[in-house]
C-alpha cells in the first residue's frame, strides 16, 4: 500500500509537470497532426491545444492509458520485472494512470486560476491606488477645514457683541410673551 500511495504522488506530480510543458509549447503535437492529418484537417497555427492541455477528459484518458501501456510492455520486455502480470503492477499501473489524470486537472486549475488572479490584480490595484488618493483629499479636507472653522471661531471671539442690541429676553419682553 505503501508503494501505490508514493506512486500516486508521484504521478499527480508528473501530470502537473506534462500539463504545465504542454501549456507552454505543444510542438509534439503539432509534428503528429501534420503528419496525420491532411492540410485541410490540421490544426490553425494559433491553435495552443496539446495532448493533454485543452483536451477532453476522453481524449486525456486514452493518451495517459497509451502512455503508460506503451511504457509497461517497454518494461514488461526489456527488464525481468512482471509489470501487467500481477495483481502489484496493475495496481501501480493503474493508481499511476488516475494521478496523472488528477495532475492534470489540478494543473489546468492552478493555471486558471493564476490568469484570474493576475487580470484581476491589475483592477485591484488600481482600485486602491483610488482609494488611497481619495482618502488623502478627504483627509486634506478635514485638515483644511478644520483650519477655516478655527480662524472662523477667533473671527467670532475678536467681534464683541453689540452693546446697542436687546438680548433675547428683552425682545421677548418687548413682545409681550414674556
Amino acid at each position: 500500500m505503501g508503494l501505490e500511495i508514493i506512486t500516486f504522488i508521484a504521478a499527480i506530480l508528473f501530470g502537473i509537470f506534462i500539463y504545465w510543458r504542454e501549456s507552454n509549447g505543444n510542438g509534439a503535437y503539432r509534428l503528429v497532426n501534420r503528419m496525420v492529418n491532411s492540410k485541410k484537417l490540421q490544426m490553425k497555427p494559433n491553435s495552443k491545444k496539446g495532448f493533454i492541455f485543452q483536451q477532453a477528459f476522453l481524449p486525456r484518458l486514452i493518451f495517459l492509458v497509451a502512455v503508460f501501456l506503451f511504457a509497461a510492455v517497454v518494461i514488461e520486455f526489456l527488464t525481468p520485472l512482471q509489470v501487467l502480470v500481477n495483481y502489484q503492477g496493475l495496481s501501480l499501473f493503474s493508481s499511476a494512470i488516475f494521478g496523472t489524470l488528477i495532475g492534470t486537472y489540478l494543473a489546468s486549475f492552478i493555471i486558471k486560476s493564476t490568469q484570474a488572479v493576475g487580470a484581476q490584480s491589475d483592477s485591484l490595484e488600481d482600485k486602491f491606488d483610488v482609494a488611497v488618493d481619495r482618502g488623502r483629499d478627504f483627509f486634506d479636507d478635514l485638515k483644511h477645514k478644520d483650519n477655516n472653522a478655527v480662524e472662523q471661531a477667533k473671527e467670532d471671539i475678536k467681534e464683541e457683541p453689540d452693546p446697542n442690541k436687546k438680548s433675547a429676553r428683552e425682545r421677548l419682553k418687548d413682545k409681550g410673551l414674556m
